[in-house]
């Protein structure tokens, strides 16, 4: 599946961009030879078949995990292993956080369901969906803008992950949560919704399922009779979503990293289409299908783990 989608995606990228065009706006436009020389090199020359260019890309990448290189020359591998590290940085905290509050959240208004506590939940929950990520960014960016001149201390960066030329680890850790705090929140504000309305919502069907009454009757505390056996079903879809949020985690920040000038996967994603970059948004498109792949095999063992009816011996 992963050899197919990433084929595919080698195909419509070679159909649909053009990085003959990079050159061919330049102005002055460089000599026909140094162009055809460029794009031959970067095996994009739209004169070369097709199929040759994808053989070509096809045994670089089988034989020497070689992605190739940007219209300018540029190593994809370099690009995509410098961009992933920085996206962990950026989602995995935040990503984290948004399951633990969300899941939590979930599941205490589910208990409390149509209580006050758990409109007031509700109400938070739907602001935070309708509201766009880059208006809540934005925010939060003024926000902090704000504390840094009241304090006249920069408490928080807004652009980046790190500072140049500081050197130690705690120093280096105390400079990287500087920079991270305003991105996660802005994430994490962003995401936690989904997590808690699915996990209210399926809770709430556990709840009130046949053995989970049977338990109550029987004179089993309600939160021992959730937790023992209304929680671990409910969890299932929960998992599911999570796993499968692998890819979008990864290379859908692109507002986050635009707005705080994060070099992620995201923003290189978009910059490979506007620069006519084949290699490099296949790269992107590979790693999505990767992480995929993860997802799925991820959710598998989760809800086995989760359901012990369904584990396969």
């Amino acid at each position: 599946m992963l050899f197919i989608a990433t084929s595919l995606a080698y195909f419509m990228a070679s159909a649909f961009l053009d990085p003959r065009s990079n050159y061919v706006n330049q102005n002055p436009t460089p000599p026909p030879e140094a162009i055809d020389a460029a794009l031959t090199a970067a095996n994009m020359n739209d004169k070369i078949p097709l199929l040759e260019r994808y053989w070509t890309w096809l045994q670089n990448v089988v034989l020497s995990w070689n992605w190739g290189l940007s219209p300018e020359g540029a190593s994809i591998n370099g690009e995509m292993a410098r961009r992933m590290l920085v996206s962990t940085q950026l989602v995995f905290l935040a990503t984290f956080l948004s399951i633990i509050i969300g899941v939590g959240l979930g599941i205490w208004a589910a208990i409390h369901h149509y209580k006050l506590r758990d409109r007031i939940i509700n109400a938070f929950s739907v602001a935070s969906m309708v509201m766009p990520v880059f208006v809540l960014a934005l925010l939060i960016v003024l926000v902090a803008v704000s504390f840094n001149d009241a304090i006249g201390v920069t408490a928080f960066y807004v652009t980046g992950l790190s500072e140049s030329g500081v050197n130690g680890f705690f120093p280096s850790l105390l400079d990287w949560l500087r920079h991270i705090t305003l991105p996660t929140l802005a994430m994490t504000g962003a995401g936690w919704y989904a997590y808690h309305q699915t996990q209210r919502t399926y809770l709430l069907d556990t709840i009130n399922a046949d053995y989970v009454r049977t338990a109550r009757a029987k004179g089993l505390e309600k939160s021992k009779a959730i937790r023992r056996h209304a929680l671990r079903p409910s969890l299932i879809p929960t998992a599911t979503g999570v796993a499968f949020s692998i890819t979008t985690i990864f290379t859908g920040a692109v507002f986050i990293e635009q707005i705080f000038a994060i070099p992620g996967l995201g923003q290189y994603f978009i910059q490979t289409i506007n620069q006519n970059n084949v290699n490099g948004a296949v790269a992107v498109a590979a790693f999505g299908g990767a992480c995929t792949l993860a997802g799925a095999l991820l959710a598998d063992i989760v809800i086995a783990w989760l359901d012990p009816r369904i584990r396969i011996n």
